[in-house]
């Protein structure tokens, strides 16, 4: 039996639910970084460059405020590293790709993107590496698209450029929100805002966030190893991770035992 090949629109219809959901926020980006002072031609650039909401929303955070140049790209480099990651959970499913296959998925990955491709990649045999690009084509074409229009939109609006800073607020806060599944990432991402406001005051810049960031993962990495091999049935690992990670373990070692 020959194996399945799904169509330009079969994919499609795996995306949509994706692709509609960047329409709200694209609008709302490209609003934003028309009031930041960007041109629609630039924002349209940029969307398809950096393609990533959570960056974009931090440009126009950081040209109100008149950022400069070295703690921009660091905040920038930091924030997308975790694509890194991200694309080494692909990294088999694409082994038998040409490297010019490789790089053209790599630049067009993105948090949602990655969510809906790793998912298909473990339920379903019949998907190719080819379709997973696609979907990312595909949201790139929505997200690229509702930028524009925001810009569009907000070339016929006056923005109060405080928006910029609450809407980049509200963004974070709703990304530390969705990742805190673990009681040991709420403490890293606590200690990081402490650590933040610290630096910040102490050397009157936002290299004190980045400063800030570094530490508090590497704090948070450390004690999470320690705790994974020293200690990985104490009651402390437990608290730490919260009631779902107790359950493994205690399954485990119902199963060894």
């Amino acid at each position: 039996m020959s194996e399945k090949e799904y169509t330009w629109r079969e994919v499609l219809r795996e995306a949509t639910p994706l692709c509609l959901s960047y329409v709200p926020i694209g609008l709302a980006c490209g609003v934003l970084l028309h009031a930041s002072g960007l041109s629609t031609l630039i924002i349209a650039l940029l969307s398809c460059i950096v393609y990533s909401g959570g960056a974009q929303f931090l440009i126009a955070s950081m040209l109100t405020i008149h950022t400069p140049i070295g703690p921009f790209f660091l905040m920038l480099f930091f924030l997308e590293l975790r694509y890194a990651l991200l694309g080494s959970s692909l990294s088999h499913y694409l082994r038998k790709e040409t490297h010019p296959f490789i790089l053209r998925f790599a630049f067009s990955l993105n948090d949602e993107n990655y969510a809906v491709n790793y998912l298909k990649f473990a339920t379903d045999k019949y998907w190719k590496p080819k379709n997973a690009l696609l979907v990312e084509h595909y949201a790139l074409i929505s997200w690229a698209s509702s930028n524009v229009i925001g810009s569009l939109i907000g070339s016929s609006l006056k923005i109060n450029l405080v928006v910029v800073d609450f809407a980049l607020t509200a963004l974070f806060l709703y990304m530390v929100t969705m990742q805190s599944k673990k009681r040991i990432i709420i403490a890293t991402a606590v200690l990081s805002g402490l650590l933040s406001i610290m630096f910040c005051c102490l050397f009157k810049s936002t290299l004190g966030i980045i400063l800030a960031t570094i530490m508090a993962s590497t704090m948070g990495f450390l004690v999470d190893h320690y705790l994974r091999k020293n200690r990985p049935n104490s009651p402390l690992l437990y608290k730490v991770h919260g009631p779902e990670l107790h359950h493994r373990k205690t399954t485990e070692n119902d199963i060894n035992s």
